[in-house]
């Protein structure tokens, strides 16, 4: 009966520190600015191509100097705190998107801001 209770505990134990691992890389999977250049500032002023709601990231797509770029704005719950409500994005509205693109050379930007009809929402 002891072995059987040490062996409950320790297969607890072993679970509990295997959701914490499993937790955290997934915390740091979504943090990502590392393969972003934050030395270097992009803005992209361009009508919206294509809104993607996903998760854990809301996308848009816009064509900047002959090419699609791909930009990351953040969760949705983080654009509607911010003062973004699902009509404000929407393909052909002009915006101006401030970020940093990836280190790579993809086209693909990490935004920090967007500004919407004079109005900036800190993405951040």
């Amino acid at each position: 009966m002891h072995n059987n209770r040490l062996l409950l505990v320790f297969l607890l134990a072993l679970l509990l520190v295997a959701s914490l691992l499993i937790g955290a890389s997934m915390g740091l999977a979504g943090q990502g600015w590392d393969t972003y250049d934050t030395g270097r500032r992009l803005t992209i002023e361009a009508p919206l191509k294509q809104v993607l709601y996903r998760r854990p990231q809301t996308e848009v797509r816009v064509d900047y100097r002959g090419t699609e770029w791909k930009v990351l704005l953040g969760p949705s719950s983080r654009l509607l705190s911010r003062g973004a409500i699902r009509n404000d994005l929407r393909p052909g509205r002009p915006v101006i998107l401030v970020g940093y693109p990836r280190k790579d050379g993809s086209a693909e930007m990490r935004a920090e801001r967007l500004i919407l009809d004079g109005r900036t929402l800190e993405l951040r």
